[in-house]
């Protein structure tokens, strides 16, 4: 439970070139990097691609558990969407969704800057429901931030960062 309420600001600075926006609800660019097999089943541990119904729903359901903002880079002189992730003190998914930035550090840039936004908020313990066991690459970006595996679900971990 927070302690403060403070509402979802429109924009979160990560970097000179980072940023995430808050959900708007214009989300058909996204459908592309949801319909790529291979992130399909880093997200939800299966590779049926989603249509703009199945991806209005996640983005709803998860809109409705936390805050959901896109991740975006600077590109010359404007941001373009790569990304998502959904903040809550109980979970924190995120999709680097375009794959040409993927490993480059910028998931860890947006999960530090999530913890400080943790902080901000007044909570003492941030968790991940579960990354799957053959996701290594999400389990190694939230280690590097602190988090550690806490309980073995039924096909992966869960994970818990203290903030105090």
């Amino acid at each position: 439970m927070p302690i403060l309420d403070i509402k979802q600001p429109e924009y979160i600075i990560v970097s000179d070139d980072i940023r995430l926006r808050k959900f708007d609800n214009n989300f058909d660019f996204a459908l592309e990097w949801y319909q790529d097999e291979e992130t399909v089943m880093l997200v939800d541990g299966e590779n049926e691609p989603y249509d703009l119904e199945k991806l209005h729903r996640m983005y709803s359901y998860l809109n409705e558990h936390g805050e959901l903002y896109f991740i975006e880079v600077l590109e010359g002189d404007k941001y373009v969407p790569i990304g998502d992730v959904t903040f809550s003190s109980k979970d924190m998914p995120i999709v680097i969704g375009v794959k040409s930035y993927r490993g480059k550090g910028i998931g860890k840039k947006v999960v530090r800057a999530l913890v400080e936004r943790g902080k901000q908020l007044g909570y003492t313990c941030l968790e991940v429901k579960e990354i799957y066991k053959y996701n290594i690459g999400s389990q190694k970006l939230f280690e590097s931030v602190g988090f550690q595996k806490y309980e073995e679900t039924k096909q992966g971990y869960s994970y818990k960062l203290n903030i105090i």
